[in-house]
């Protein structure tokens, strides 16, 4: 069954949780209290990528000059970016060297497991009621 975006982002944006995060404490820690979104960048490129398809884009993350980790988010077919969790980067923090990555086959080995609870947690709030 075809997703909208508006769809795909409510139901992920309503399944984040700390256990969907794959980021270091730290990292999860230096954000906004309260901030959901952050840390979920690479399982939810994923969870986006696997509903609408298209590309996975990274980018280096950068807190005052410094590189301190990575940001992914998507660039669906036609060309359409999406990033569901810009929101997550602070003041301090920047982007640079956005470029389009491919995606491994098969599972991820790194952040297996909040990428399968957070995938599982969004298909089924996209499931209707009946089909359950």
């Amino acid at each position: 069954m075809a997703r909208s975006v508006d769809e795909v982002a409510e139901a992920i944006a309503a399944s984040w949780s700390r256990e969907t995060a794959y980021a270091s404490e730290a990292y999860l820690d230096a954000g906004r209290h309260g901030d959901r979104s952050r840390g979920q960048c690479g399982t939810t490129a994923m969870v986006v990528q696997d509903l609408l398809g298209g590309e996975l884009v990274v980018a280096s993350v950068l807190r005052d000059g410094d590189p301190i980790g990575v940001h992914y988010w998507n660039r669906l077919p036609g060309g359409l970016e999406i990033d569901l969790t810009r929101d997550q980067l602070v003041p301090e923090e920047s982007l640079a060297d956005a470029r389009e990555v491919p995606r491994p086959p098969g599972l991820p080995v790194h952040g297996l497991e909040p990428y399968l609870l957070l995938s599982q947690r969004v298909r089924a709030l996209l499931t209707p009621r009946a089909a359950r």
